[in-house]
């Protein structure tokens, strides 16, 4: 059924419980997982953090560096064959295109729920990899799941 799933990670509780989800269906369907973490390139980019060397974007870098490996190393610990790496720029465009260069099969992402003026101030990474992209898609949220 499925051959290669990818995980977007942004560290939120809703990304790890996707990532559990998406371990279960990869063991299931005997699929490798892609983890990845889209690092958003934004007005912040060079601005230095308080008491910090690093740039807000390097800081950012490193946090998304941490999330992919933390959950890489779960997916390993449950036998899985995974992949994983950080994207720089637009995420539902680095997620749309990271689908079609490691050929995966499904999307296993989380979602805060945000609706109705939240949704349209904010934007949904989700939302927008479900509407502009042609693969299937697993959402996880709070207390609910869906599949497209």
């Amino acid at each position: 059924m499925y051959d290669r799933i990818l995980v977007p990670t942004d560290g939120s509780e809703y990304a790890e419980d996707a990532a559990e989800r998406a371990f279960d269906l990869a063991e299931t369907t005997d699929a490798a997982v892609h983890v990845v973490c889209v690092v958003e390139q934004g007005p912040l980019g060079s601005v230095r953090l308080p008491g910090d060397d690093a740039s807000a974007a390097g800081a950012f870098a490193e946090r998304a560096e941490e999330f992919v490996a933390q959950i890489a190393e779960r997916a390993r610990e449950r036998g899985l064959t995974v992949d994983a790496e950080i994207r720089e720029g637009v995420p539902v465009r680095e997620l749309l295109t990271c689908v079609d260069e490691v050929d995966a099969d499904a999307v296993v992402m989380g979602t805060r729920g945000r609706g109705g003026v939240s949704r349209m101030m904010l934007g949904s990474v989700t939302d927008g990899v479900i509407r502009e992209g042609d693969v299937d898609v697993l959402v996880v949220g709070e207390d609910q799941e869906s599949a497209r």
